[in-house]
């Protein structure tokens, strides 16, 4: 599984620019997963500090509202969930949902933060992706609320 870990990971827009050795590193912490249709991966507020790369799927982003769930956007392949990790006590801004199947890397985000805090190389590559993964969320809430007439 580690090598087939490190292909999907080396196809990825996500590690663009990353030395070989990041990539294996981020590989050596991931794992595969899959989620049925309909399957929620988090709820807004939890805790969980995985960090996940969708490989092939759809999962909208959904926060609530005096209406019910409301949908920000949809995550597709390629696409990045749960980057509150890097924020210690911090829950999740939004609830996860499978579309369809849906096959993932997950990332622990306590590991991930360890190699952070050891590689400040990696740690600073890592920040600038997730970084950009929190630009484009609220870039879409932004869009969402102008939308809706908020």
């Amino acid at each position: 599984m580690g090598q087939s870990v490190l292909e999907a990971l080396r196809g990825l827009a996500f590690v663009e620019g990353m030395e070989p050795q990041q990539v294996a590193k981020l590989a050596a912490m991931a794992k595969e997963v899959g989620f049925e249709k309909d399957e929620v991966i988090f709820r807004e507020g939890d805790t969980g500090k995985q960090f996940y790369i969708v490989l092939s799927g759809k999962v909208a982003l959904e926060v609530r509202t005096h209406k019910g769930a409301s949908r920000l956007m949809t995550v597709e392949e390629g696409g990045e969930l749960g980057w509150s990790f890097l924020l210690s006590k911090t829950g999740r801004h939004f609830r996860a949902r499978t579309l369809d199947r849906v096959r993932a890397l997950v990332f622990d985000g306590a590991a991930l933060q360890k190699a952070c805090e050891e590689d400040p190389l990696f740690g600073y590559r890592l920040t600038k992706r997730v970084l950009r993964v929190v630009s484009d969320r609220l870039e879409a809430t932004r869009l969402h609320f102008l939308d809706i007439g908020a």
